[in-house]
């Protein structure tokens, strides 16, 4: 089954998607980090950010997790 991917996590940061994958990975939620090894020297992760995804059936969950989270 083919998944279907939407960010939910868009930072200049990385340890900030590193924080969320594990909230996520705490809750069973499978996230994927995209652009992890872009070297933030050159400027991309800077003008593009980190992005954080999941698949598109567990949106709601991980954004509630994330939200839920950031309220602790």
């Amino acid at each position: 089954m083919e998944k279907h991917l939407v960010t939910i996590l868009t930072t200049h940061l990385n340890h900030q998607i590193h924080i969320a994958k594990s909230k996520l990975e705490e809750a069973g939620i499978e996230s994927y980090f995209l652009d992890e090894h872009i070297d933030s020297n050159i400027g991309t992760a800077f003008v593009q950010g980190y992005k954080l995804q999941v698949d598109v059936a567990h949106e709601k969950k991980a954004l509630e997790t994330l939200a839920y989270r950031n309220n602790e």
